[in-house]
C-alpha cells in the first residue's frame, strides 16, 4: 500500500457553515480546528494546506461554562513598557464577539507557517448574515 502525499494543486476545498448559537466555545473550537487543518480528510498531508473553509454564524450567542464570562481574561501587549492590556470575556463579547471564537481556534491550530493561512479560512460573523452564498456552503453537523 502506498502513502499518498497531496500537492497544493490537487487540493479541492469545501465550504461548511455552522450556527454557533448555544454552543460552548471550547468544544466548538475543538471541532473546527481539525477541519481547518484537513485532518478529517483521508488524504491529509501535514505540510500542505488541505483544510476546508468554515463559516460560523451567530458568534455573539456562543456560551461559556461556569463563570468564565467574568473570570476568563484575554491578554495582549502593545509593545511599549507597561503596555499590557487585559480584557474580560464579557467585555470582548460586547466589543468584538467574533474574536472570542477566532482566538480559541487560533490557539488549537499548529504553531507553524501554515497556521495563519488556515485561520484565514475561518469566517466568523456575529449575526446570521454572511456574504458567502455564492460558495454554496453545506451545513456542518457537529455532535457536541
Amino acid at each position: 500500500m502506498k502513502t499518498t502525499m497531496l500537492k497544493p494543486a490537487e487540493v479541492q476545498s469545501k465550504w461548511w457553515i455552522i450556527d454557533g448559537e448555544d454552543l460552548v466555545v471550547g468544544r466548538l473550537a475543538a471541532k473546527l480546528a481539525p477541519i481547518l487543518m484537513g485532518k478529517h480528510r483521508p488524504d491529509y498531508t501535514p505540510h500542505v494546506l488541505c483544510g476546508d473553509f468554515v463559516i460560523v454564524t451567530n458568534a455573539e450567542k456562543v456560551k461559556f461554562t461556569g463563570m468564565k464570562w467574568e473570570d476568563k481574561t484575554y491578554d495582549r501587549y502593545t509593545g511599549y513598557p507597561g503596555g499590557r492590556r487585559v480584557v474580560t470575556a464579557s467585555t470582548l463579547r460586547d466589543k468584538a464577539p467574533e474574536k472570542i471564537l477566532e482566538l480559541a481556534v487560533r490557539r488549537m491550530l499548529p504553531k507553524n507557517k501554515l497556521a495563519s493561512r488556515m485561520l484565514k479560512r475561518l469566517k466568523v460573523y456575529a449575526g446570521t448574515d454572511h456574504p458567502h452564498q455564492a460558495q454554496q456552503p453545506e451545513p456542518l453537523k457537529i455532535d457536541l
